[in-house]
Protein backbone atom coordinates (compact mmCIF):
# COMPACT_ATOMS: atom_id res chain seq x y z
CA UNK A 1 0.00 0.00 0.00
CA UNK A 2 1.04 3.38 -0.93
CA UNK A 3 0.47 5.73 1.86
CA UNK A 4 0.93 9.72 0.86
CA UNK A 5 0.81 12.85 3.31
CA UNK A 6 1.17 16.10 1.23
CA UNK A 7 1.06 19.45 3.06
CA UNK A 8 -0.41 18.32 6.19
CA UNK A 9 -0.69 20.80 8.42
CA UNK A 10 -1.15 18.85 11.63
CA UNK A 11 1.36 19.18 13.69
CA UNK A 12 1.63 15.29 14.45
CA UNK A 13 1.73 12.53 12.14
CA UNK A 14 -1.54 10.39 11.60
CA UNK A 15 -1.95 7.21 12.78
CA UNK A 16 -3.20 3.84 10.46
CA UNK A 17 -4.66 1.11 11.54
CA UNK A 18 -2.41 -1.38 9.94
CA UNK A 19 0.84 0.23 9.13
CA UNK A 20 2.89 -2.80 8.64
CA UNK A 21 0.96 -2.80 5.06
CA UNK A 22 2.40 0.48 3.68
CA UNK A 23 5.38 -0.37 1.56
CA UNK A 24 5.50 3.19 0.14
CA UNK A 25 5.49 6.45 2.05
CA UNK A 26 5.70 10.12 0.93
CA UNK A 27 5.87 12.90 3.40
CA UNK A 28 6.03 15.99 1.57
CA UNK A 29 6.14 19.22 2.96
CA UNK A 30 4.00 17.96 6.42
CA UNK A 31 4.21 20.22 9.19
CA UNK A 32 4.90 17.36 11.51
CA UNK A 33 7.02 18.65 14.18
CA UNK A 34 8.98 14.87 14.70
CA UNK A 35 8.42 11.78 12.17
CA UNK A 36 9.71 9.81 15.06
CA UNK A 37 6.71 7.62 14.50
CA UNK A 38 7.77 6.65 11.22
CA UNK A 39 9.15 3.44 12.52
CA UNK A 40 5.62 1.94 12.46
CA UNK A 41 6.13 1.28 8.90
CA UNK A 42 8.47 -1.43 9.36
CA UNK A 43 7.34 -3.01 5.66
CA UNK A 44 8.65 -0.01 3.93
CA UNK A 45 10.61 -0.62 0.63
CA UNK A 46 10.25 3.22 -0.65
CA UNK A 47 10.23 6.61 1.47
CA UNK A 48 10.70 10.30 0.19
CA UNK A 49 10.53 13.33 2.37
CA UNK A 50 10.50 17.08 1.95
CA UNK A 51 11.41 18.78 5.07
CA UNK A 52 13.22 16.66 7.30
CA UNK A 53 11.92 18.31 11.15
CA UNK A 54 14.12 16.22 13.43
CA UNK A 55 17.91 16.65 14.41
CA UNK A 56 18.18 12.71 13.62
CA UNK A 57 17.93 10.02 11.60
CA UNK A 58 17.69 7.44 14.28
CA UNK A 59 14.29 6.77 13.12
CA UNK A 60 14.81 5.77 9.39
CA UNK A 61 17.72 3.70 10.35
CA UNK A 62 15.38 1.41 12.10
CA UNK A 63 13.63 0.58 8.73
CA UNK A 64 15.45 -2.27 8.19
CA UNK A 65 13.71 -3.39 4.59
CA UNK A 66 13.86 0.00 3.17
CA UNK A 67 15.87 -0.05 -0.34
CA UNK A 68 14.95 3.45 -2.01
CA UNK A 69 15.30 6.69 0.03
CA UNK A 70 15.31 10.15 -1.11
CA UNK A 71 15.20 12.96 2.04
CA UNK A 72 14.74 16.83 0.53
CA UNK A 73 16.16 19.62 3.03
CA UNK A 74 17.18 18.15 5.84
CA UNK A 75 18.70 21.31 7.45
CA UNK A 76 18.64 20.12 11.14
CA UNK A 77 20.63 16.60 10.40
CA UNK A 78 24.49 16.35 11.01
CA UNK A 79 25.00 12.72 11.52
CA UNK A 80 24.20 10.22 9.11
CA UNK A 81 25.44 7.24 10.81
CA UNK A 82 21.61 6.43 11.57
CA UNK A 83 21.70 5.22 7.49
CA UNK A 84 24.59 2.72 7.68
CA UNK A 85 21.70 0.41 9.85
CA UNK A 86 20.21 0.31 6.17
CA UNK A 87 21.50 -3.05 4.87
CA UNK A 88 19.00 -3.24 1.52
CA UNK A 89 19.00 0.45 0.46
CA UNK A 90 20.41 0.81 -2.93
CA UNK A 91 19.06 4.43 -4.07
CA UNK A 92 19.65 7.16 -1.77
CA UNK A 93 19.11 11.03 -2.52
CA UNK A 94 20.09 13.15 0.30
CA UNK A 95 19.13 17.12 -1.22
CA UNK A 96 19.15 20.67 0.05
CA UNK A 97 15.52 22.72 -1.49
CA UNK A 98 16.14 24.24 -4.85
CA UNK A 99 16.09 27.61 -3.19
CA UNK A 100 19.14 27.03 -1.18
CA UNK A 101 21.06 25.08 -3.68
CA UNK A 102 20.64 28.49 -6.34
CA UNK A 103 22.02 30.56 -2.97
CA UNK A 104 24.40 27.83 -2.75
CA UNK A 105 23.37 27.45 0.98
CA UNK A 106 24.38 23.30 1.88
CA UNK A 107 23.86 21.27 4.94
CA UNK A 108 26.67 20.31 6.47
CA UNK A 109 27.27 16.80 8.06
CA UNK A 110 29.27 15.48 10.12
CA UNK A 111 31.33 12.62 7.53
CA UNK A 112 30.34 10.13 4.79
CA UNK A 113 31.86 7.34 6.01
CA UNK A 114 28.41 5.94 7.19
CA UNK A 115 27.59 5.76 3.53
CA UNK A 116 30.61 3.94 2.59
CA UNK A 117 29.02 1.14 4.77
CA UNK A 118 25.75 0.40 2.91
CA UNK A 119 27.00 -2.61 1.21
CA UNK A 120 23.73 -2.63 -1.65
CA UNK A 121 24.11 0.86 -2.63
CA UNK A 122 23.44 1.24 -6.50
CA UNK A 123 22.51 4.84 -7.11
CA UNK A 124 23.83 8.31 -4.65
CA UNK A 125 22.86 11.80 -5.05
CA UNK A 126 24.02 14.16 -2.79
CA UNK A 127 23.53 17.58 -3.67
CA UNK A 128 24.14 20.25 -1.40
CA UNK A 129 24.64 17.90 1.14
CA UNK A 130 28.63 17.69 2.29
CA UNK A 131 31.22 17.08 5.07
CA UNK A 132 33.18 19.20 6.88
CA UNK A 133 36.16 17.73 4.82
CA UNK A 134 34.09 18.18 1.78
CA UNK A 135 35.61 14.86 1.04
CA UNK A 136 34.02 12.38 -1.40
CA UNK A 137 37.15 9.51 -0.41
CA UNK A 138 34.60 7.36 1.83
CA UNK A 139 32.48 6.56 -0.86
CA UNK A 140 35.44 5.34 -2.79
CA UNK A 141 35.27 2.31 -0.47
CA UNK A 142 31.34 1.81 -1.36
CA UNK A 143 31.78 -1.04 -3.95
CA UNK A 144 28.33 -1.57 -4.90
CA UNK A 145 27.86 2.11 -6.53
CA UNK A 146 27.20 2.79 -9.75
CA UNK A 147 25.99 5.91 -10.43
CA UNK A 148 26.03 9.34 -8.29
CA UNK A 149 25.04 13.08 -8.66
CA UNK A 150 27.15 14.71 -6.50
CA UNK A 151 26.55 18.42 -6.36
CA UNK A 152 27.91 21.37 -4.00
CA UNK A 153 31.26 19.98 -3.73
CA UNK A 154 34.88 21.27 -4.97
CA UNK A 155 34.65 20.91 -8.73
CA UNK A 156 38.59 19.47 -8.21
CA UNK A 157 37.60 16.95 -5.67
CA UNK A 158 34.18 15.58 -7.68
CA UNK A 159 36.47 15.38 -10.62
CA UNK A 160 39.00 12.98 -8.37
CA UNK A 161 36.58 11.04 -7.42
CA UNK A 162 34.72 10.23 -10.56
CA UNK A 163 38.12 9.25 -12.10
CA UNK A 164 39.53 7.28 -9.37
CA UNK A 165 36.05 5.29 -8.57
CA UNK A 166 35.32 4.60 -12.08
CA UNK A 167 31.58 5.27 -11.70
CA UNK A 168 28.85 7.08 -13.73
CA UNK A 169 28.09 10.62 -12.92
CA UNK A 170 24.05 10.26 -13.38
CA UNK A 171 20.84 11.07 -11.70
CA UNK A 172 19.31 7.89 -9.75
CA UNK A 173 16.38 5.90 -11.11
CA UNK A 174 13.31 7.94 -10.60
CA UNK A 175 11.43 6.90 -7.37
CA UNK A 176 8.52 4.50 -7.88
CA UNK A 177 5.95 4.81 -5.41
CA UNK A 178 2.89 2.71 -5.60
CA UNK A 179 0.48 3.04 -8.46
CA UNK A 180 -2.63 2.67 -6.33
CA UNK A 181 -5.06 4.69 -5.16
CA UNK A 182 -2.42 6.74 -2.19
CA UNK A 183 -4.22 6.96 1.73
CA UNK A 184 -4.31 11.01 1.72
CA UNK A 185 -3.91 12.59 5.11
CA UNK A 186 -6.75 15.15 5.20
CA UNK A 187 -5.72 18.96 5.77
Amino acid sequence: MFVDFMRDKARQMPTLANPLAVESLRIWHCSYKTLDSITMFQNLRTLAIATFPDLSLEPIGTLAKLRHLRILHLPKVVDLSPLANLAHLETLSLEVLPSWDASRKKTIVNALEPLAQMQNLKHLCLCGVVPVDRSLTPLERCGSLVTALIHGYPRKETDRFFAASGMRKAHNPPLRLNDTVPYAAAG
